[in-house]
């Protein structure tokens, strides 16, 4: 079975440094596993890897599609299981949970959701409230309607919803679990760099080719803050106030789904940690 390593974790925990000196140990390649730095033109507000930063790393699916095209859960998972066959140790690297874990289980999609991009979203909404109306979401976030609905539409089919679980791959899936006293405060900072490199020019920049959005976090706060109806200040707490209520969401999942290592960041031995249960993994 081939063996697949996964390094996740929340916005701020390190996961960009950590995965170059992981990958240039073990001369891995690395697939992008987070859904917003798909998209070229966004790269200070999804923190994407910089060419420095990769420091000669090969990367995938980084900066491969436009924001203007839809780029779905399954054309990704298409994507990664192509990649994956080609590349002797896949490793991927992100915190998109429900991308990554498409991608490596026998999570087969129904013909409903694949076309699911050709159904409104009031429509996609009025099916969500009815079959699940406990369920509590962002209903004006385009991304998170789709996700809902494409998930109950799989749930409607209890053979495919019980092969979501079953690996296709010897799976490794490593896991930053920062400090809650630690996250925020380096949210903050996060933000603030990238508010400092850029990041509201690189918004005009794409408000300039008719690209508004308003379904990611972060540009939808900088959006706002450009439309005028929030300060600086206040995008930048909202910001931050929904990367930290996300981040949350994000290991719950993370846990609930996956069997994740989870490895505290702030470690002085995280790096030699990190490589020794990774060899082990390799060898075993």
């Amino acid at each position: 079975m081939k063996k697949v390593i996964v390094l996740a974790g929340p916005t701020a925990s390190g996961k960009t440094s950590l995965s170059i000196k992981i990958a240039k140990h073990f001369n891995f390649d690395v697939i992008n596993g987070d859904s917003v730095a798909i998209y070229k033109y966004l790269d200070i507000g999804s923190a994407k890897i910089t060419p420095e930063e990769a420091d000669g790393v090969k990367h995938h699916l980084l900066s491969y599609v436009m924001p203007t095209v839809n780029y779905t859960v399954y054309d990704y998972q298409k994507d990664v299981r192509e990649l994956i066959e080609k590349i002797d140790y896949p490793f991927i690297v992100g915190g998109s949970g429900f991308y990554i874990k498409s991608s490596l289980y026998n999570y087969e999609f129904s013909d409903e959701e694949i076309k699911s991009h050709d159904i409104s979203q009031e429509e996609k909404i009025k099916l969500i409230k009815k079959k699940d109306p406990t369920l509590k979401i962002d209903f004006e976030n385009p991304r998170r309607v789709d996700r809902a609905y494409n998930m109950i539409l799989n749930d409607e089919l209890p053979s495919k919803k019980q092969s979501g679980n079953e690996p296709l791959y010897d799976i490794l899936i490593l896991y930053l679990d920062m400090p809650r006293n630690k996250q925020k405060d380096l949210m903050i900072t996060r933000v603030l760099k990238m508010i400092e490199a850029g990041f509201i020019d690189e918004v005009k920049s794409l408000r300039e080719k008719d690209i508004y959005l308003y379904d990611i976090i972060g540009y939808r706060e900088i959006n706002e803050y450009l439309d005028g109806k929030m300060t600086l200040e206040e995008a930048i707490d909202k910001i931050v106030s929904v990367t930290y209520k996300f981040s949350k969401r994000q290991k719950t999942y993370f846990l609930n789904q996956f069997s994740p290592v989870l490895l505290n960041p702030l470690s002085d031995t995280l790096v030699s940690d990190v490589i020794n249960v990774i060899k082990e993994f390799l060898e075993k």
